[in-house]
C-alpha cells in the first residue's frame, strides 16, 4: 500500500529518515516495521513565526519496495538525417530548444558564440585574477548562458506546472539531484550545473544534432520577409529555420535587427545594485534565532518588495552563501551578479536590489543625455544605452578595472561616504564610492527609501555590515522581439523565432527552458505545414 500525507514537522525530524518515519508511524497509527520506504514529494521552510517548521508532502511505502524512477525519463532518438533547425545560442532556452527538437524528430544545429563549458571556466577565473574580459566568453556568453555560472536557482513563478516538473525532470535525466523535484525553491548550484550542461550537449550529440562553439551569428538572412538561415563570424552559413536565443546581453544581436529594421519594441527592466550581507546575521534575521540556522536548516533566504515615489523597489535573484562575480561581456564595463555553490556555505548571502524601469521612462532619457557622450541610435534601444552608460559609470567608480565601486548600506541611506569597507566576497576588489552620489537620483533615491522600509520589516537588516556593490543592470532583456502570440513566430518575418531570456519573453533558466521547448513545437509546426 502506498499513503500520501502533507507533514507540519520541526527542521531536525524532517533531517533523519528514521525520525521521520517515527513521527509517521506515532501520527497515522501505522506499525513502523510496515514502512519500507518514504519519498520526500514536496518540501518548503516556514519561517513566518519564531518556531521554524518544514512543510513536507511525503510518499510512504507500507509493506511495498518502490519501483517508479525518481524522475521521468524522456526519449530521444537518433535525428541525424532529419530536416534542420537552427538554433542560436547555448543558454538554458537554446539548449532545451534543441532537446525538444529532438523530441519531435527535428535535427538541431545549435550555434554558440562563447566556448564550451569548460573551456569558459578558464576564461571566467581571468575575470577576478587578471581583471582581463572576453567578449565571447565570460559570465553571459558560452555554453549554458548567463545561468551556468549564476547559481543555478530554478525557481519560477510560471503557471505552467507541467512545463515546469518537464523542465526540473530533464534536468535531474541529465545528472541533477532529483531533491530539484522536491523543493520549493530548487537549486542546482554553480559547481555542480556545468556537468549537467554538458550531458545535455553531449545529449544532442549523440542524438545526431550538432553543437558549433566560437561560432557568432553575425546576420540573419531574410528575403522577401522569410528567414533562410544565418550568417556567422566564421564564414559559415546555416540554412533553415532559426530559433533565435541568444540571452539579454547580446547587444549587438539588438543593434543588428534594430539596423535593419527587424521589429523590436522597448521593454521594461530593473536596475540597481547588489547587496551583500554576513550569511550568519541573514540567518539570524530570517530564522528570528540569535543562533543562527543550526544544524538542520540551510542558509537563510529573503524576498524584499516595496513601492517608492511610485516604482516598485524589490530583491532579485537573492543568492544564500554566496558570491558576488563580474558579470561584465565588454569592455569599460562593471557588472555584478550573484551566485550560490550546491551547498550554499559561503560566509556570504547577496541579492539584487533593483528598481523597476518603464519602457517610456523620461528620467532615463535626461540623464543618459547629460552622462553619455553617445546617444547616437534608435529610440527602441533607448533602455539598452542607459545600461552601458550606467555600467560605464561603474567602471570608471571603480577605476577602470573590474574593481567594483562599493559603499556600505547605512552609510548610502545617509547619503555619507566611508573611507573603510567589510571583507566582501567579490573577487576582483572593491573600491569606497559615493554610490549614493553618482547612481542616477529617481535610483539611489528610492532604494534608500526602499532600504528603510526593509529595516522596519526585518530588524538589522539595515546596517552597515552589508555593503553595496555597483551596478545590477542584467536583469532582463532591455527590448523584446515581437513574435505572434500563437505561432511565436516574428510578426513580419516568417521562419523566426525569438525565444527566452534575450527575446524578452523569460525570466530565469526554467522560464527559459519552458519557452526554449514551446519555440520548438511552434518550428516544428511550422516545418511541417
Amino acid at each position: 500500500m502506498i499513503q500520501e500525507y502533507q507533514l507540519r514537522i520541526l527542521p531536525e525530524q524532517a533531517a533523519n529518515e528514521q525520525v521521520l518515519r517515527q513521527y509517521i508511524a506515532r501520527e497515522k497509527g501505522l506499525d513502523i516495521r510496515q514502512i519500507t520506504a518514504t519519498r520526500i514529494l514536496k518540501r518548503s521552510i516556514d519561517a513566518r513565526q519564531r518556531t521554524v517548521m518544514m512543510n513536507l508532502g511525503v510518499r510512504v511505502y507500507i509493506n511495498e519496495v518502490p519501483t517508479e524512477e525518481e524522475y521521468t525519463h524522456t526519449t530521444y532518438n537518433n535525428v541525424e538525417n532529419k530536416p534542420q533547425v537552427i538554433v542560436v545560442g547555448a543558454g538554458p532556452g537554446g539548449l532545451f530548444a534543441a532537446l525538444k527538437l529532438i523530441e519531435l524528430g527535428f535535427k538541431p544545429i545549435v550555434v554558440e558564440r562563447g566556448k564550451n563549458v569548460r573551456e569558459r571556466k578558464k576564461d571566467i577565473a581571468l575575470i577576478s585574477r587578471e581583471h582581463l574580459v572576453n567578449p565571447e566568453s565570460n559570465y553571459s556568453f558560452g555554453e549554458g548562458g548567463a545561468g551556468a555560472f549564476s547559481d543555478g536557482k530554478l525557481y519560477t513563478r510560471s503557471k505552467k506546472r507541467g512545463s515546469v516538473d518537464k523542465i526540473l525532470n530533464v534536468f535531474c535525466q541529465h545528472g541533477a539531484d532529483p531533491s530539484i523535484l522536491a523543493d520549493a525553491h530548487p537549486h542546482i548550484g554553480t559547481d555542480k550545473l556545468p556537468k549537467v550542461i554538458e550531458n545535455m550537449r553531449n545529449t544532442i550529440l549523440s542524438c545526431g544534432g550538432e553543437v558549433h562553439f566560437d561560432t557568432r551569428m553575425d546576420a540573419l538572412i531574410i528575403k522577401k520577409n522569410k528567414l533562410e538561415g544565418i550568417e556567422t563570424n566564421t564564414g559559415k552559413t546555416f540554412l533553415g529555420p532559426v530559433i533565435l536565443a541568444t540571452g539579454h546581453s547580446a547587444r549587438d544581436v539588438y543593434r543588428w535587427l534594430a539596423a535593419n529594421n527587424v521589429a523590436i519594441e522597448p521593454k521594461g527592466l530593473a536596475v540597481g545594485v547588489r547587496l551583500e550581507h554576513p550569511s550568519e546575521l541573514i540567518d539570524k534575521i530570517q530564522y528570528h534565532n540569535p543562533e543562527g540556522r543550526g544544524k538542520y536548516l540551510p542558509a537563510a533566504e529573503y524576498s524584499f518588495v516595496t513601492q517608492a515615489d511610485g516604482r516598485g523597489v524589490y530583491s532579485f535573484c537573492m543568492c544564500p552563501g554566496g558570491f558576488i562575480v563580474p558579470a561584465a561581456s565588454g569592455p569599460e564595463q562593471v557588472v555584478v551578479n550573484g551566485m550560490s555553490p550546491s551547498n550554499r556555505g559561503s560566509k556570504w548571502s547577496n541579492a539584487g536590489m533593483v528598481v523597476e524601469i518603464s519602457p517610456e521612462d523620461k528620467e532615463i532619457d535626461k540623464w543618459t543625455a547629460n552622462n553619455s557622450s553617445n546617444n547616437d541610435g534608435p529610440t527602441v534601444l533607448k533602455n539598452l544605452r542607459f545600461q552601458e552608460e550606467l555600467e560605464r559609470q561603474s567602471w570608471l567608480q571603480g577605476g577602470m578595472t573590474q574593481t567594483a565601486p562599493a559603499q556600505r548600506m547605512t552609510d548610502f541611506t545617509n547619503r555619507k561616504l566611508g573611507s573603510e569597507l567589510p571583507k566582501s566576497s567579490y573577487g576582483p576588489g572593491l573600491v569606497a564610492s559615493p554610490l549614493h552620489f553618482w547612481l542616477p537620483d529617481f535610483i539611489s533615491k528610492r532604494l534608500s527609501q526602499a532600504f528603510i522600509q526593509f529595516g522596519r520589516m526585518s530588524r538589522g537588516f539595515l546596517t552597515n555590515e552589508a555593503v553595496l556593490i555597483g551596478v545590477e543592470t542584467r536583469t532582463s532583456a532591455p527590448v523584446r522581439i515581437v513574435r505572434d502570440r500563437e505561432t511565436l513566430q516574428h510578426l513580419e518575418i516568417k521562419g523566426l523565432f525569438p525565444c527566452g531570456e534575450g527575446a524578452g519573453y523569460a525570466g530565469g533558466i526554467v522560464s527559459a527552458g519552458i519557452d526554449g521547448e514551446h519555440c520548438a513545437e511552434a518550428a516544428a509546426a511550422f516545418m511541417t505545414h
